[in-house]
């Protein structure tokens, strides 16, 4: 992962459903990791990022992760569904008691050059509510540029945004 200035380099780690118990209280510990103060998230985003987990393994992708920092799990990322057409929606969000940190950058640098390793992935796509500047500043910093927005039901407006992970070569006739 290349290395940002001052953001700090965060590890991912693939997420299973015992890092989801572990983090809804169901079980007590998970592999030396610690959890922040207030949790990762609020149960209800914790399962709902449990179940895009379990459909990510269910069609073969282990494309969702803990974002790991000095052994505290800080935040979660994936992609949204797997890939189709070239394509794959990620989404990431940090702790709120860990937000500011660059967290959030390092680990969308890290789902980056993830996708960028799969020849079966061209395009990251993503999308941030119109309040979300946070988000939008991360995305930027990934290289990621918009390309449109859309009205959510439950979100309200909301800015896509994509990134080409390959440059695209454009075959010419020869004369």
């Amino acid at each position: 992962m290349p290395v940002l200035p001052d953001i700090p380099n965060v590890v991912l780690i693939e997420a299973a459903d015992t890092d989801f118990r572990w983090m809804l209280g169901e079980d007590c510990c998970q592999n030396g990791l610690s959890l922040p103060k207030g949790g990762v998230d609020d149960p209800i985003v914790l399962g709902i990022v449990r179940a895009i987990t379990m459909r990510l393994h269910d069609a073969g992708s282990r494309a969702s992760w803990l974002v790991v920092w000095n052994g505290e799990v800080v935040g979660l990322c994936s992609y949204r569904r797997p890939p189709a057409d070239r394509c794959v929606e990620i989404g990431f969000g940090i702790a709120p008691s860990k937000r500011g940190n660059g967290y959030a950058t390092s680990a969308v640098a890290a789902m980056v050059e993830v996708a960028a390793l799969d020849p079966s992935i061209d395009t990251l796509t993503a999308e941030t509510a119109v309040q979300n500047i946070a988000s939008q500043a991360v995305l930027e910093r990934n290289g990621f540029a918009r390309v449109g927005t859309r009205v959510d039901v439950e979100d309200g407006e909301v800015i896509g945004w994509a990134r080409q992970l390959h440059e695209r070569k454009l075959h010419q006739r020869k004369p």
